[in-house]
């Protein structure tokens, strides 16, 4: 009767240390699976704040969200005048200057011409366009693409340490190299 106690007690240890690694087993594999899940449905967003230049008053957020390969933009401005004005990503992530002007030139990591995105003669990639701002000075951006990406090892597409610069004038599309603009009335950097 003490053997089969013996031989019972040892098969409920066995069964129990069993059963704690397939449960470990199953809770490494859970994690696996739900990192795996994160790594494909990655969405990065990130905020800034728009700081005057050149003595305006033009302030805002951008907003970037890179979900699927796509990173949108969302400028909220406000201190505009009213009318047109363009909108750009320049290549350096410096609003030191009161001008505006220690961001650099357009990124143009491609080297093209100034235009409008998406000509066939060719764009920056910084060449976001115009917007229009109403009576009360206020506009709102939104642009969408997959030729940016935050923080990816492709620097033909990647946004940081960029800036963002709003210009008091309207962009021509074709004076070059910048569109003639006019004086850079806002700026944000893009994470240095």
């Amino acid at each position: 009767m003490k053997k089969i106690k013996l031989v019972a007690l040892g098969l409920v240890l066995l069964a129990s240390y069993n059963c704690k690694e397939a449960k470990k087993e199953v809770k490494e594999n859970t994690e696996e699976a739900v990192e795996e899940v994160k790594k494909e449905v990655v969405v990065e967003s990130v905020k800034f704040t728009m700081e005057p230049k050149s003595d305006s008053e033009v302030t805002g957020e951008v907003l970037f969200t890179e979900k699927d390969g796509r990173v949108k933009m969302v400028a909220r401005l406000s201190g505009l005048s009213e009318g047109e004005h363009a909108i750009h990503i320049h290549e350096k992530a410096d609003c030191s200057s009161a001008d505006g002007k220690s961001t650099g030139g357009h990124w143009n990591p491609t080297h093209e011409p100034h235009g409008k995105w998406g000509a066939a003669e060719g764009y920056h990639k910084g060449d976001i366009g115009n917007f229009v701002a109403n009576a009360e000075g206020y506009a709102t951006v939104e642009f969408d693409t997959d030729q940016w990406c935050m923080g990816c090892d492709d620097p033909n597409k990647n946004i940081i340490g960029k800036a963002v610069i709003v210009h008091q004038g309207v962009d021509d599309f074709t004076s070059q190299p910048s569109g003639a603009a006019g004086a850079r009335i806002s700026c944000t950097g893009i994470i240095q």
